[in-house]
C-alpha cells in the first residue's frame, strides 16, 4: 500500500509536470509569519445594555431623544400606572394614621388608667393592712377583713392588667407604624420603577417605544452605553477558542474604513459556548481606535496567536494538501509545516532555501 501512494504520488507530479506549458518556480525564503484565528463581530458601546422598566403601563412622557448625553440616574422616560399612584397614596394614609404621634391620646388614657389602678390598688392596700390591724386587736369580724383582702387583690390585678394592656398597645402602635412605613417605601418603589433612569453616563442610542405605546415589564425601552468607549465582540469557533489568550494581539478591518487596519487587544473570553452556532464571545479594546465609532458596525478581525521571525517561508498555493511540494526535478517531496496564515506557510523540515519549488496545476 505504502508503494501504490509513492508511485500514485509520483505519476501526479509527473503529469503536473508534464502538463505545464510554463513553469512558475519559487524558492523558500526567510521572512516573519503571524499565525492567527479569524473572527467576525460588531462594535459595541461599553456598557451598552437594553433598558427595561420594573412596571406596566403606558409611556407617558420621553424626557430624552437618539443620542443625548445622560448620567447614572438621569430620567428618560415616565409610565402612566394608576393602580401604583393609588396604592402610594393609600399607604400615605395608613402610614399617617399609624404614626405614634398620632396615637398620643390611646397612650395618654393608657397611662391614666395604669395610673388610676395604682392609686387605688395603694389604697385598697393601706385599708387592708388597717382592718387586719383591728382584727388582730379584735376590732371587726372576719367578713370584713375578707372583703379588704379580696379588694386589695383585685385593684392589684387590675394595676397590673392595666400595665399589660398599656404594653400590648405600645408594641401594637409600634409595629403598626413600622409596617406602614415599609409599606409606604414598597409603594414609593414600585411608584419610581415607572420613571425609567438611566445607569450608565454615557449617550441615548435608542428609543425603542413612542409616548401613548403600552408596555411591560419584559418590553426593551431604549438602548445605551458610554459615549466614546467602546468594545469589540467577536465570534470565535470552537475548534479555534483554545488557542485564543487574554492580551493577544488582534489585527481590525471594518467596512466603515476600507482600506484601513486597527489594532486591539483581547480583553475578555466567554467561558459559555453558544450551542446554536458553535462559538465562544471574545472581547476587545481598540489600541488605536478609529475617529468615530457607532454601536453594532461589523467587522473582520484576525487574532494573532504566534509570530515568528526568520522563518523559511513558502507560499501555500505551491504546497500540495499542506503535505507535499514538487522540486524544480518534478519529484514529490514531503515537507512539515509550522505556523500558517492565508497565503504562506513556514517550512520546518522536507526542502530548504536552495529547493527550487514547481507551483501544481490545481
Amino acid at each position: 500500500m505504502k508503494y501504490f501512494i509513492i508511485i500514485f504520488l509520483s505519476c501526479i507530479a509527473v503529469f503536473t509536470f508534464s502538463c505545464q506549458s510554463s513553469e512558475e518556480t519559487i524558492n523558500p525564503k526567510r521572512e516573519s509569519i503571524s499565525e492567527s484565528v479569524y473572527a467576525s463581530g460588531l462594535i459595541k458601546a461599553k456598557n451598552q445594555y437594553q433598558a427595561f422598566a420594573n412596571a406596566n403601563g403606558i409611556v407617558q412622557e420621553i424626557f430624552v431623544s437618539e443620542g443625548d448625553s445622560v448620567k447614572i440616574g438621569s430620567p428618560i422616560l415616565v409610565i402612566y400606572n394608576e393602580t401604583a399612584r393609588l396604592n402610594r397614596e393609600n399607604a400615605e394614609l395608613t402610614r399617617a394614621f399609624a404614626d405614634r404621634k398620632a396615637n398620643q391620646s390611646r397612650l395618654r388614657e393608657l397611662e391614666n388608667n395604669i395610673e388610676n389602678a395604682e392609686n387605688k390598688w395603694r389604697n385598697d392596700s393601706l385599708l387592708y393592712e388597717r382592718q387586719r390591724r383591728l382584727k388582730e386587736q379584735g376590732v371587726g369580724s372576719a367578713v370584713d377583713l375578707e372583703q379588704r383582702q379580696l379588694a386589695f387583690e383585685n385593684s392589684r390585678n387590675a394595676y397590673q392588667s392595666a400595665k399589660l394592656i398599656y404594653q400590648d398597645v405600645k408594641r401594637e402602635i409600634e409595629y403598626n407604624e413600622k409596617s406602614a412605613a415599609k409599606n409606604l417605601s414598597i409603594s414609593k418603589a414600585l411608584e419610581s420603577d415607572l420613571v425609567l433612569k438611566s445607569e450608565v453616563n454615557g449617550r441615548v442610542y435608542d428609543l425603542l417605544k413612542e409616548k401613548g405605546e403600552m408596555v411591560n415589564a419584559q418590553t426593551p425601552l431604549a438602548v445605551l452605553g458610554s459615549a466614546d468607549e467602546f468594545v469589540l465582540e467577536m465570534q470565535v469557533d470552537e475548534y479555534d477558542i483554545v488557542k485564543v489568550k487574554h492580551g493577544q494581539k488582534i489585527i481590525v478591518t471594518m467596512d466603515s474604513y476600507r482600506g484601513e487596519t486597527f489594532e486591539a487587544v483581547v480583553s475578555k473570553i466567554n467561558p459559555l459556548m453558544n450551542e446554536s452556532s458553535k462559538s465562544f464571545l471574545v472581547e476587545g479594546v481598540f489600541v488605536n481606535a478609529p475617529p468615530v465609532l457607532y454601536p453594532n458596525l461589523t467587522l473582520e478581525a484576525n487574532i494573532v496567536i504566534e509570530v515568528k521571525e526568520d522563518a523559511l517561508i513558502l507560499p501555500r498555493s505551491f504546497i500540495l494538501n499542506d503535505a507535499f511540494v514538487i522540486n524544480a526535478a518534478g519529484d514529490t517531496l514531503p515537507v512539515k509545516l509550522g505556523l500558517k496564515d492565508l497565503q504562506k506557510a513556514e517550512i520546518l523540515e522536507g526542502i530548504d532555501e536552495t529547493t527550487s519549488v514547481i507551483k501544481p496545476v490545481k
